[in-house]
């Protein structure tokens, strides 16, 4: 037996298809055996929303231990993990190959699984989930939508609160009437024939986001790629899948898996790379997919082919050198580790790829943002998102840079959200106006 974290954490695969998987009573009895273990350690305190709600339901039993505790009472703890994994990758000493075996993001995962095969998931939450049908719904009437979802419209934001639980001051993503796919078809960037990194090919698997609600992140990867010298192809089969995981819909995410993947392999074959934008989507390609289909052949290629954009431009940084024409980003950047970043065990990349500009002055934040996905938006949910979230906005105004980036474009709305409401409780210095990507800073150094 090895001391916890002492090892790069193991991750299992979800058997999701065994009967037992979501049996109740295995899952009641392994939710009190990780419970008990977390309630003996504490360490993760202060991460997030489940462990403050697990150990005050300890705390306030009639025996002050989990043998006191309802299980009813578990479904309060699982609602409140984001899937972030932070918990699993960062803090917890008894992560396999400890012989705890203990993967707390995975265990409330197979609860949601379980309600969502039992039908109740609710109706709300699945309907949110479905982001192609809602950015293909709203694209042709974007400047509408918009309007209806802006933080301060009074006649709609109450309406949504009251009938879809998405609380009224919660920042919501725009959409736009064009996509990056659309976009992208009408026009490509000229390569850089003279680039040092001339030759690379890659695909740009576009996300959802990217594609529905921000192509300015697509278009910026793609014009610094072109720079340094790499044909680009965009390609979006489709969602990867994580609205539907954090939900519990896991077959619908393993189906969806199977499809893109065998739409990539082909461009693999061809010699292209796989770069995923966003980095919660990158976290699907590489590592998640694998754990719902371990099996599947076209889901290992992919996973073995596929990078995060940042880094990508570090790879091209470190081994060929970056095309010249960058500029220098007056008054520094404040770039927030974006969970799904760290979770891909890749090192700071963000934070790698931005030092990358001349005279880089860089600082991290390497905190949550307290957003979680669609959890931060909800009615019942946004005030505990700016509370865990405040740390981060607190040290992205102390740090005083003239630009705050996020790697998650709705980490960055969250953390201006924050960063108002310090301005709002007597900070005198203004939030900036945005929270750009960084590859975004890095395509304005370019002058692209």
């Amino acid at each position: 037996m090895r001391e916890g974290s002492l090892e790069a954490p193991t991750r299992h695969p979800i058997p999701w298809r065994d009967a037992d998987y979501s049996d109740p009573e295995k899952i009641d009895q392994e939710l009190r055996r990780v419970f008990d273990i977390c309630h003996g350690c504490r360490r993760c305190f202060n991460l997030c929303d489940s462990f403050p709600k697990l150990f005050d339901l300890i705390d306030e039993s009639e025996t002050m231990e989990l043998d006191s505790v309802d299980s009813a009472d578990f479904k309060l703890v699982v609602d409140a993990c984001t899937l972030c994994d932070m918990c699993f990758m960062t803090k917890c000493p008894y992560v396999p190959p400890h012989e705890f075996n203990l993967d707390f993001p995975h265990l409330m995962l197979r609860y949601r699984a379980a309600e969502h095969r039992r039908g109740e998931t609710g109706f709300v939450t699945g309907q949110i989930s479905e982001t192609d049908r809602n950015g293909k719904l709203a694209a042709p009437v974007a400047p509408l939508a918009n309007w209806a979802t802006r933080t301060g419209n009074g006649l709609t934001r109450p309406i949504m609160q009251a009938v879809l639980g998405i609380d009224s001051n919660a920042a919501l993503p725009k959409f736009h009437g064009k996509t990056f796919t659309a976009q992208a078809r009408g026009s490509a960037p000229e390569v850089n024939t003279t680039a040092p990194a001339h030759g690379r090919k890659a695909v740009l698997y576009a996300t959802c986001f990217v594609n529905f609600n921000n192509p300015g992140i697509g278009e910026a990867a793609r014009n610094v790629l072109a720079k340094n010298g790499v044909e680009t192809e965009i390609v979006y089969p489709g969602c990867c899948g994580m609205p539907k995981l954090e939900h519990g819909a896991i077959p619908e995410v393993a189906g969806s898996a199977e499809r893109i993947a065998a739409e990539l392999v082909p461009w693999i074959d061809k010699g292209y790379d796989i770069i995923g934008l966003v980095p919660s989507c990158t976290l699907m390609l590489k590592f998640e997919w694998g754990l719902l289909l371990p099996e599947n052949e076209d889901i290992k290629r992919v996973a073995q082919a596929s990078w995060d954009i940042s880094e990508y431009i570090v790879d091209i940084g470190r081994k060929e050198g970056m095309a010249p024409g960058m500029t220098p980003l007056d008054g520094g950047v404040t770039v927030h580790l974006a969970c799904h970043a760290r979770a891909q065990n890749m090192g700071p990349k963000a934070a790698d790829m931005l030092r990358l500009l001349p005279d880089a002055d860089i600082e991290i934040i390497e905190r949550c943002s307290g957003h979680g996905g669609s959890w931060g938006m909800m009615k019942d949910n946004f005030e505990n998102a700016l509370k865990f979230g405040r740390p981060t906005a607190r040290q992205a105004r102390e740090k005083g840079k003239a630009h705050v980036a996020s790697e998650c474009p709705l980490a960055g709305l969250h953390i201006l959200q924050g960063m108002e409401k310090l301005a709002e409780d007597g900070d005198k210095e203004p939030p900036p106006k945005e929270a750009p990507h960084p590859i975004e800073l890095i395509a304005r150094a370019y002058g692209l």
